[in-house]
């Protein structure tokens, strides 16, 4: 059976404190009533400091156990649950704020620099002493706003509070990328590895599924294509999706300097359904088309 928690008012009911505002809530875990680590589903927006190791989180089919001074986050409709350790009591603190808070506002428009709502479990943010400093105050910082007098600026603090949280929380993963440089590295080696035999003339991978996309490439190294997509933007400066069609027409060059090759040949080679297709995207990243460049060679 999965509890779902949607108002705020339900969830403070599991941690048995008042509610402040009707669209966020901190609590420390320590209060939490046992049963909410079974199956559930929040319905919100939630960023979880995990300050003890208490337990196996399961999340989206997935499982962990984390050490103390990690930071996972959950969108609306992710079930969650913990397999707790029976010696060790939940410690850390935990920020849910409805979607509606952030719709329409500057801080909904600058959602899409926190897509780790999307990472799996273990790509969760394991923090440094100083930057899980820096998370606690930001916690405490929200817990402030929503114990002052409700008035016309309640909402907007809350959200500068929140903003700051999840941009911290950026920052840090992209500390997290640099301290695991070595790994993004041999990543991108494996990438291009794994692209060049996608590619190759032996290859039927193009033709069954057309171009590689950054869904299979995150696959292929057990990663989210969100995480993966911001290893590759850290290591290489350009989205994974750029980075994926410049290396398909990186591929096509090639191919169209073999003249023995018809066009339509190369764009179902590469995976394209139809030669126009092919040839649009070709001038999309190179500015001339698959004619042009051939007749320039």
């Amino acid at each position: 059976m999965i509890i779902t928690i949607e108002p705020i008012y339900q969830y403070n009911h599991y941690f048995h404190q008042p509610t402040y505002h009707p669209l966020v809530s901190v609590a420390n875990l320590s209060q939490a009533d046992p049963s909410l680590f079974a199956p559930t589903n929040f319905g919100m927006y939630c960023v979880v400091l995990m300050d003890a190791d208490f337990g196996e989180l399961v999340l989206r089919g997935n499982s962990m156990q984390y050490r103390a001074g990690t930071i996972f986050t959950m969108k609306p409709g992710d079930v969650v649950s913990m397999n707790l350790d029976p010696y060790k009591k939940p410690q850390g603190l935990m920020l849910v704020f409805r979607p509606e808070l952030v719709e329409g506002t500057g801080l909904g428009r600058d959602f899409y620099m926190f897509n780790f709502f999307d990472y799996e479990v273990a790509e969760a943010l394991e923090l440094y002493e100083s930057e899980r400093r820096v998370a606690i105050n930001c916690f405490n910082n929200i817990c402030s706003e929503l114990q002052m007098k409700d008035d016309e600026f309640t909402s907007h603090m809350l959200r500068l509070g929140i903003g700051q949280l999840l941009t911290s929380c950026r920052r840090f993963y992209d500390r997290q990328f640099d301290t695991r440089q070595f790994h993004a590295s041999d990543l991108m080696l494996r990438l291009d590895s794994m692209i060049d035999g996608y590619l190759s003339g032996e290859s039927k991978m193009p033709r069954k599924f057309g171009p590689p996309c950054v869904a299979w490439c995150a696959a292929q190294f057990h990663l989210s294509a969100n995480y993966f997509g911001n290893l590759v933007r850290k290591e290489v400066n350009m989205t994974a999706k750029s980075y994926l069609q410049h290396k398909v027409a990186d591929k096509a060059k090639q191919l169209l300097s073999d003249h023995s090759l018809s066009i339509n040949d190369i764009a179902i080679h590469l995976g394209f359904c139809y030669p126009n297709h092919f040839a649009r995207f070709f001038k999309k990243i190179t500015g001339v088309s698959p004619t042009e460049f051939r007749h320039g060679q």
